[in-house]
């Protein structure tokens, strides 16, 4: 018999078994007919963490008109009304192929559902349909300077202004901030008070061509730019665009974070190394022992699992249940995961990574490498999702 904390744990931890309709896997195989297209025709180039680093809006525009961008969102914002398992295999299909999809993804990933949840009717029909489209891409404005994970320690303040509000603060690690039309900034609109600093939070659709807003890039070892730094200088928001209610941003932005950490992304970023792995030892024979073929199937068997989780929490989001616990768990298992896998590509091939080669395992490996540290920092650190998932088990 189960006692009363055992009980408590499987629910926190429930996920509804999930079968995939027919014409979920018939779209499944259209998505992977029009990347075997795209990748012939040299449309692209496989790369590892292209959700991060694969900028192409050419290719965000084309999955716009063929109907894979704003899937979920209703047909009135010019979405198609389709079911988050339905976005679920078009996203995985594009990130195990290793296709550019980093303008169009945080857009639909969060700002989409979020602005679905708690935007105004001006706000979405502003914002969606482009969306959909493949037409406006956002970065997220949460992280700031020397907080660490600690969201609630936001130092932007936002004033009130005749008309709205201005803002004034820095926001680092946003990706895509130097293309992207706006982001969503957390800000404190009200003093602590009683020590509550989840009061006094909100939100804002900061349009990123506003005069006051300053981007400057942080730049990685190889010299490529993906993050920034953005500097908001008495940063005018209209009241228009303010997200949801003045002082409800703490619970806004908690109830993206499932959006954002349960994801295929959060252990697909080197799958495109995964497969190249199993080519290059494929081609050794038996050279590569049982001891290797041991860790490879390890590797291939732990993806399974992850997905499998990550498919449960989509059925989840869909059905409105909460997720926030299992999400914190498969983002914490799936980044740690990601560099398992560089780690035996590194141990298994001799092949050492080169970021200058042309394409295939090494360059591969060279990718992963380099964007490794951010795996386990983005999105939450995984020190802060096992608090997130003890408490939410009762043990803390």
């Amino acid at each position: 018999m189960s006692t009363p904390g055992e009980l408590d744990v499987a629910r926190a931890l429930a996920l509804p078994s999930v079968a995939l309709a027919p014409e979920t896997e018939e779209l499944r195989a259209e998505v992977r007919e029009f990347l075997a297209k795209e990748s012939a025709e040299g449309g692209f180039v496989p790369h590892c963490d292209v959700w991060l680093s694969g900028w192409d809006e050419r290719f965000s525009r084309e999955l716009g008109a063929r109907g894979w961008l704003g899937m979920t969102l209703p047909t009135e914002y010019r979405g198609h009304g389709r079911t988050a398992l339905d976005r679920y295999v078009v996203t995985e299909e594009l990130l195990a192929a290793g296709a550019p999809v980093a303008a169009h993804w945080v857009a639909d990933r969060q700002i989409g559902p979020s602005l679905l949840r708690f935007g105004t009717e001006w706000q979405k029909q502003r914002y969606l349909p482009r969306i959909a489209a493949g037409e406006c891409y956002f970065g997220i404005g949460m992280s700031e300077p020397d907080s660490g994970s600690d969201l609630a320690s936001v130092r932007t303040r936002a004033t009130r202004a005749d008309g709205g509000w201005k803002l004034s603060g820095t926001k680092v690690w946003t990706s895509g901030a130097h293309h992207a039309h706006a982001f969503f900034a957390l800000a404190r609109s009200a003093p602590v008070e009683d020590g509550n600093r989840h009061a006094g939070l909100s939100q804002f659709i900061v349009e990123l061509d506003s005069p006051g807003v300053r981007i400057n890039p942080i730049r990685l070892l190889t010299g490529a730019h993906h993050f920034n730094e953005v500097v908001l200088d008495e940063v005018f928001v209209p009241d228009e665009l303010v997200l949801g209610e003045i002082g409800a941003g703490w619970h806004q932005v908690t109830s993206e974070l499932a959006f954002e950490r349960s994801g295929p992304e959060r252990f697909l970023s080197t799958f495109p190394l995964l497969v190249a792995l199993v080519a290059e030892l494929s081609s050794e024979g038996d050279r590569l022992g049982s001891e290797g073929l041991r860790d490879l199937g390890a590797l291939v068997s732990r993806v399974w699992t992850l997905r499998r989780l990550s498919l449960g929490i989509a059925a989840s989001l869909q059905s409105g249940a909460a997720a926030d616990v299992p999400a914190a768990l498969v983002k914490d298992l799936g980044t740690r995961y990601e560099n398992e896998v560089i780690e035996a590509a590194r141990l298994l091939v001799d092949t050492p990574p080169d970021p200058g080669a042309e394409g295939g395992f090494a360059r591969l490996l060279a990718e992963a490498v380099l964007h490794a540290p951010g795996f386990t920092l983005r999105g939450g650190t995984n020190e802060i999702l096992r608090g997130v998932v003890a408490r939410g088990l009762g043990l803390r």
